[in-house]
């Protein structure tokens, strides 16, 4: 529980960021990646071996609020305030795609996955989604190869107009689910506090499981049928799906991200000012 290595970049602040998946390997040393993304529209990939910022590229023109890498690491999505998802290479530093279906509304979440292929009889190796602040989730199917980037489905989750004791809306999140493949897990303001399980095969949502108030953070574990969901109450529910909920106090505030790892054994949330790991026993 040490201080490894920081990277300190000067009057911007970071927004996102987001771990390569797989390690490059030279001359027997492991080099791991981490790439970030600034309130000036910069994104940055940081080399975590070598200590050293590798690459700087401006895809955006206004601040960052998502980034990930795509399931092999060879392209870095990232989107804005302005609702504008770019599709770039770290390796040539080069912009390829500029998406502008969500544009006007925050981006709040990015996800990548493999697919199986001709799984939704589109071509391409991967499937990614786009969730913004005003409820829609865009599926897209790609294949970086040959440029192509396809979209699959378009959502979009209705709400009230307004809610007394709301002052500022919570998130709209969205993550594929790893243990039902061709299904999304989607949270946010709605007309019920719920999380819902959207099929991509079916077009429709397959499970709600209600929840005690609107979700601020979202995590799915890769390994166990088991979902975290953080709130603004301070509080933290664990969920086994379908199953039991089980509620954790000991945040500060709200719980504005939670994170399994990749064993699905861990957890990592955090609130203002508290970062808690936790241990899933038994």
């Amino acid at each position: 529980m040490e201080l490894v290595v920081q990277f300190q970049v000067l009057n911007q602040s970071c927004q996102c960021l987001a771990w390569k998946p797989h390690p490059v390997v030279v001359w027997g040393a492991e080099n791991q990646h981490v790439v970030a993304g600034y309130s000036d529209g910069t994104i940055r990939v940081f080399s975590i071996s070598r200590t050293e910022m590798e690459l700087k590229m401006q895809p955006h023109a206004v601040a960052l609020t998502a980034i990930a890498y795509s399931t092999d690491g060879e392209m870095i999505l990232s989107g804005s305030k302005d609702g504008l998802v770019a599709v770039s290479s770290p390796r040539t530093g080069m912009t390829i795609h500029v998406l502008a279906d969500h544009k006007g509304s925050p981006i709040t979440a990015l996800q990548c996955t493999t697919k199986q292929y001709q799984d939704f009889g589109v071509e391409g190796g991967e499937l990614w989604l786009a969730t913004s602040s005003d409820r829609r989730v865009s599926i897209w199917a790609s294949n970086w190869l040959k440029d192509k980037c396809e979209l699959l489905d378009w959502l979009s989750f209705p709400a009230p107009a307004s809610l007394k004791g709301l002052d500022t809306l919570p998130p709209s999140l969205a993550a594929f689910c790893p243990w039902e493949h061709g299904t999304l897990v989607y949270v946010g303001f709605g007309r019920q506090k719920e999380a819902l399980f959207y099929s991509l095969h079916k077009k429709q949502v397959v499970m709600k499981i209600p929840l005690p108030y609107f979700a601020t953070s979202l995590s799915l574990s890769p390994a166990v049928r088991f979902m975290a969901v953080g709130f603004g109450a301070r509080l933290l529910r664990l969920l086994r799906c379908p199953g039991e909920a089980q509620d954790y106090g000991g945040h500060d505030d709200t719980v504005h991200s939670c994170c399994f790892s990749p064993s699905g054994r861990r957890l990592l949330t955090a609130s203002h000012s508290a970062v808690l790991l936790w241990e899933l026993t038994g």
